[in-house]
C-alpha cells in the first residue's frame, strides 16, 4: 500500500502532485472510499462532522471533495456483520482509501476487528490518504496526549510505519512546537510534527516529507 499521511488533507499543490503521482492517473479518474470510523471514537466528532465528510462539499474540498470519479463510504464498524465476501471486493476495486480523523486508537481497534488491517498487505497499488488520526493509525504509538477513546487499552496503533506523527502543528493552542517536543520525548520512536501544509509519503519503505509549511523530525 502507498501511504500519504497528512494532517489536514491535500491542502496545497505539492501534496496534490504527490497524490496524483501515487495514483498514477488523474483524481477525476479514480474511485475512492472514505472511512469516517475514527470520528465515532472522539468526543468532538459526531453525526454533523461525519455528514460534512461524506457530503464532499466545500468543508471537505481538500479530501473527499477533490473531484473523485466516484466516492463511497466504508464504515468499519459494520463490516464484521456483513461478511468479507461483500466488502473485500469494494476495497479491492477502489483506487484510494480516504481515512478521516478522530481517535486513532478507536480506528486501530476497528481496523483489526473488521479485517481491514489484515487485508492491507495485499493492496500494493492502493493509495491510503490519511487525515490526522487517519494518518496516526499507521504509526506504532500516538502517545497518551492524543488518546480520547475511553476504552483504549493504551496508545498503541497498527505500526505499519516505524515513526509517530504529531498533527495540526500550530493549528491549536495545545499543538505548539513545545507541546510536540514534550510529546516526542516520551515515545521512544522517531517522530514527526507536521502542520496542515505537510504530508509524509511512504512507498516501499521510503519516507519523504512533502511540505509547503512547517514540520520537525524528532529522534
Amino acid at each position: 500500500m502507498k501511504l500519504l499521511l497528512t494532517s489536514g488533507g491535500v491542502t496545497n499543490p505539492s501534496i496534490n502532485a504527490a497524490l496524483v503521482k501515487l495514483l498514477g492517473k488523474p483524481i477525476a479518474e479514480c474511485n475512492a472510499l472514505c472511512i469516517p470510523t475514527a470520528q465515532w471514537g472522539h468526543p468532538m466528532c459526531g453525526p454533523a462532522s461525519v455528514r460534512r465528510l461524506i457530503a464532499a462539499g466545500s468543508t471537505s474540498a481538500n479530501f473527499t471533495g477533490l473531484g473523485w470519479a466516484s466516492l463511497g463510504v466504508l464504515e468499519l464498524t459494520a463490516l464484521p456483520t456483513i461478511g468479507a465476501e461483500r466488502w473485500v471486493p469494494w476495497v479491492r476495486e477502489a483506487d484510494v482509501l480516504l481515512v478521516d480523523g478522530g481517535d486513532a486508537t478507536y480506528l486501530s481497534h476497528w481496523m483489526r476487528e473488521s479485517g481491514l488491517a489484515d487485508l492491507l498487505p495485499s493492496l500494493p497499488e492502493t493509495v491510503w490518504v490519511g487525515v490526522s488520526a487517519g494518518s496516526m493509525v499507521m504509526t506504532p504509538r500516538i502517545g497518551d496526549y492524543f488518546v480520547e477513546w475511553p476504552a483504549a487499552p493504551d496508545d498503541r496503533t497498527l505500526g505499519v510505519v516505524d515513526f509517530s506523527i504529531f498533527p495540526h502543528l500550530n493549528a491549536f493552542p495545545t499543538n505548539t512546537p513545545e507541546h510536540a517536543e514534550r510529546w516526542a520525548a516520551d515515545l521512544g520512536v522517531p517522530s514527526y510534527a507536521i502542520d496542515e501544509q505537510t504530508a509524509i509519503q511512504v512507498v516501499d519503505g521510503a519516507v519523504e516529507v512533502i511540505s509547503e509549511g512547517e514540520w520537525t523530525k524528532f529522534g
